[in-house]
């Protein structure tokens, strides 16, 4: 499905275009041809999620950046270069995690003294109607955690109250996982103050491993339920017997030959 004219109106829903029967491959399609909202006219195409069908880990950003829309991948600017940082820092491999966004087209006003394109955030109304792809990508993938980059994929999935600085790092209970982590977005640290930034990619690393180290202990519980379910079901056998039956014929038991 190719990208639809400027001239196509808004539906206001994405569902309208969640294609019958979805997998990620038929969404990543039917996405290019979403009219969800007017950023379809803005964006210079869609960009979905990446990554593998499986994932343990999903992480969603709020939108694709400049270099993201003209590439058609997510985390590939200067913001995806200290996410890489980060995951290295973890021990984190890129092609192991899924990667989106909760809006799928980049927003942005021309700044009028060097032309360049500024990012704008997405309005509540942009990030609802778009809200059908993140949802349907979570089904498929159903990650172990989820990690929200930044207020507007916090808010996104768990309700415009939530507040990232009061909860960053943390595990916290969600409807959309076993596990959900927020802290803030990497391009926030690329904002801070040259005398600040440092230290804030340090915080963003150290919410990242936290994240690694619940899965590491997750995973060594799941690991110890099987092991004792293992123990649990082995088959029970009632001991062989060492003294058989006392003979018809004879006042004394003979010992078994399994003995």
């Amino acid at each position: 499905m190719t990208k639809p004219t400027r001239t196509a109106k808004p539906t206001g829903d994405a569902a309208d275009f969640i294609p019958p029967r979805p997998t990620l491959t038929k969404l990543r399609a039917a996405a290019k041809g979403c009219r969800g909202c007017d950023l379809f006219k803005c964006g210079t195409q869609t960009v979905f999620g990446e990554g593998p069908s499986r994932a343990r880990i999903m992480f969603v950003g709020e939108e694709p950046g400049d270099v993201e829309d003209k590439l058609g991948h997510n985390f590939v600017g200067p913001a995806g270069k200290l996410l890489d940082r980060a995951f290295d820092a973890v021990g984190l491999d890129r092609d192991d995690v899924y990667l989106t966004n909760a809006v799928k087209h980049f927003k942005w006003a021309k700044d009028a003294r060097t032309k360049r394109r500024i990012h704008k955030t997405p309005s509540a109304g942009e990030i609802r109607a778009c809200f059908p792809w993140l949802q349907h990508e979570i089904a498929l993938v159903k990650p172990d955690v989820i990690v929200c980059l930044g207020a507007t994929a916090a808010k996104a999935l768990l309700g415009r109250n939530f507040s990232v600085m009061k909860s960053r790092g943390m595990k916290l209970d969600s409807e959309w996982a076993p596990a959900l982590f927020a802290t803030v977005h990497p391009a926030s640290v690329l904002r801070a103050p040259s005398g600040e930034r440092t230290r804030a990619e340090r915080m963003f690393i150290a919410d990242i491993q936290k994240v690694v180290r619940y899965l590491a202990t997750a995973n060594q519980s799941k690991q110890a339920i099987i092991s004792k379910h293992a123990v649990d079901r082995s088959p029970k056998f009632s001991r062989w017997p060492t003294t058989a039956p006392r003979s018809d014929t004879s006042s004394e038991s003979t010992r078994s030959s399994r003995a």
